[in-house]
């Protein structure tokens, strides 16, 4: 199994994970919940790919960093303005939004780590 198919399989897991958790939470935050889960899945998702591409290239210092700086400023994006805007509670979007970038951010990592740890399938 690839790098690319070990992430998107993790991407896969992370989104029905998701979808779970937020078919549990009470209705008065599944809405704000769920399009923060999906915001940080949108987001996260194209920039973990990318990452896991550059590893080992020149350009993989600038990617990340990059990547760091687009996810933070979503984060600030989405409780600066479109939390107020949209009148949603800030905390169960933001918790949302957080820890599926963050779950995605494991899966980048240790998709990387089988990727370059010498570890070979059987």
């Amino acid at each position: 199994m690839s790098a690319g198919e070990r992430y998107l399989s993790g991407l896969a897991l992370t989104a029905a994970l998701s979808a779970a958790v937020v078919g549990l939470t009470p209705p008065a935050i599944r809405i704000e919940l769920a399009w923060g889960m999906g915001l940080g899945l949108l987001v996260q998702a194209p920039l973990g790919w990318y990452t896991i591409r550059s590893v080992g290239t020149e350009r993989f210092q600038l990617v990340w960093v990059l990547g760091m700086m687009i996810r933070l400023a979503m984060v600030a994006l989405a409780g600066l303005v479109l939390v107020p805007a949209l009148d949603w509670q800030l905390v169960p979007t933001l918790a949302g939004l957080v820890v599926t970038i963050l779950v995605l951010l494991v899966v980048e990592v240790l998709t990387v780590m089988r990727q370059h740890s010498g570890i070979r399938e059987r």
